[in-house]
């Protein structure tokens, strides 16, 4: 292996030199390189040698320095990021670690009076931003909207001196199979995922091309041309593949201009507001917090651009290419941080992903004794125990019609009107239109309704599908809490 001496005004020419691995002193992991440091004299005084390796270390090898929290650097000190989304959730997380270098930060987002039902403002998030040690620059930002992006812009350039950093967060989801999905839904997916992206990318990049730490960041998912990702809310992928064909257009073409554009995923669930609300209270059981993804997302935007762009990276990937290899302590709950949601668009095959789902979130309900018949009868009981069960307080706090499509050994259609009356159950069809169909195995369905396997949890692991109005259909959670003990 060669290398070469960094030249400065305290060091001797640039000459080669031969160095093998057990005269390091330090190993830092990068994203595809192994930097080593090496201390030695000459007659000019210490000289520091600079070596670079094309494949890394593993994180194993007792040279790679490990970190058991993400450390700020001081690298976004007095730079200028651009978030969309940011008054929340996961930009929030962002602009927040962020702000700990000192950095500038534009929270671009609708939400200038509180939300009814999500907590914080662009005003709210400014506050906690300036907390904790940035500058914030709150701006009400609808990103469907042309004008609105380019004063937001414009403002940013004028109070800051330009933007270094764009990150992409603002999304919209809706996940409906075709024939439910209603237009009005379909363009406010696109509006804003989409053209939502395109439109700030588009608007940034004048003042990124002035910068020397030019990144842009989309929080949007690999490329996975899988059918199962596209079948069940094909409106939806393609929404959010048009932030990740962002990446991969604009990687390429601003690569001259030295602007990075990656994008940046969860492996699992991301636990917020808006998450909760579409859910339910519990589904920080099994997810992680934004702040995996904020750490993530200052490990990449540390870098020079030059380093890495035109990457689809994913959050814990990257902590561990950092040396940070304890993950527990980004689970909302530690003791699951072993049986986690998967997050959508990853590269499992949906066997294996309902077989993660079956070993993590619910293994022990789930796996039964060799042998041991499918439960059979188990389902029609069950409906006459919840029968017996409801009351008008039910019916009121629930507030919907459902219709369940039982597969498998007890295959049949099911209904439960929890809207009108003091509510009834039964088989067959529904006496009014279902707020939601929910299509299910007959082996699932009974540790569904006993709690032993959480709706959120069948929902993103493939095990149920759901037509109709998702949050209704979530409020089951609930629901199937304050029965499980009864039942």
């Amino acid at each position: 292996m060669t290398g070469r001496v960094p030249h400065t005004s305290t060091q001797p020419s640039i000459r080669r030199v031969s160095v093998n691995f057990t005269s390091s002193r330090r190993v830092e992991l990068r994203q595809h390189t192994v930097c080593c440091y090496f201390a030695t004299r000459s007659r000019r005084g210490k000289v520091i040698y600079l070596y670079t390796f094309s494949k890394p270390l593993p994180l194993s090898h007792p040279h790679v320095t490990r970190k058991e929290k993400m450390i700020n650097t001081g690298k976004l000190a007095g730079r200028t990021l651009f978030i969309t989304g940011a008054s929340r959730g996961i930009g929030k997380a962002i602009a927040l670690r962020a702000a700990q270098d000192g950095a500038n930060v534009v929270v671009a987002a609708k939400t200038a009076d509180p939300h009814p039902k999500l907590p914080g403002t662009i005003y709210t998030a400014a506050k906690e931003i300036e907390a904790a040690g940035g500058k914030a620059l709150p701006c009400v930002v609808d990103v469907r909207d042309e004008g609105a992006v380019r004063t937001a812009v414009q403002n940013a350039v004028a109070k800051f001196g330009g933007i270094d950093i764009v990150v992409n967060n603002a999304s919209a989801i809706s996940l409906t199979p075709t024939e439910q999905t209603e237009m009005k839904r379909y363009d406010l997916m696109h509006q804003i995922n989409t053209r939502g992206t395109f439109l700030v990318s588009k608007e940034c990049i004048p003042y990124l091309r002035k910068s020397n730490h030019a990144h842009i960041l989309n929080i949007s998912p690999p490329l996975n041309m899988a059918p199962h990702w596209f079948s069940n809310h094909v409106a939806y992928t393609m929404a959010k593949y048009g932030m990740s064909m962002c990446v991969l257009g604009m990687a390429k073409e601003l690569e001259s201009a030295n602007i990075a554009v990656n994008a940046l995923w969860p492996r699992t669930a991301i636990h917020t507001a808006a998450m909760e609300m579409l859910t339910g209270k519990e589904s920080d059981q099994f997810s992680r917090k934004p702040d995996i993804m904020a750490d993530a997302a200052y490990a990449i935007l540390s870098k020079e651009p030059r380093l890495v762009t035109g990457k689809f990276l994913i959050d814990d990937e990257v902590l561990q290419a950092e040396g940070i290899t304890d993950l527990k302590q980004y689970a909302c709950v530690p003791e699951n941080a072993d049986k986690l949601m998967p997050d959508f668009f990853l590269d499992v095959e949906p066997e294996k992903l309902v077989e993660f789902a079956a070993e993590g979130s619910h293994a022990a309900s789930l796996k039964k004794p060799a042998g041991e018949a499918a439960a059979g009868g188990k389902i029609e009981g069950l409906f006459q125990k919840i029968e017996s069960l409801l009351s008008e307080e039910i019916v009121r706090k629930t507030g919907a019609v459902y219709e369940f499509k039982v597969k498998g050994e007890e295959s049949g259609t099911w209904f439960a009107d929890l809207k009108n009356g003091t509510g009834k159950v039964g088989k067959g069809n529904p006496p009014a239109t279902a707020d939601a169909v929910l299509t299910m195995d007959s082996k699932h369905f009974f540790d569904m309704f006993t709690g032993k396997l959480k709706p959120a949890n069948a929902f993103m692991t493939g095990k149920l599908k759901i037509s109709g109005d998702l949050q209704k259909a979530m409020k089951l959670e609930k629901l199937m809490g304050g029965l499980k003990s009864k039942l």
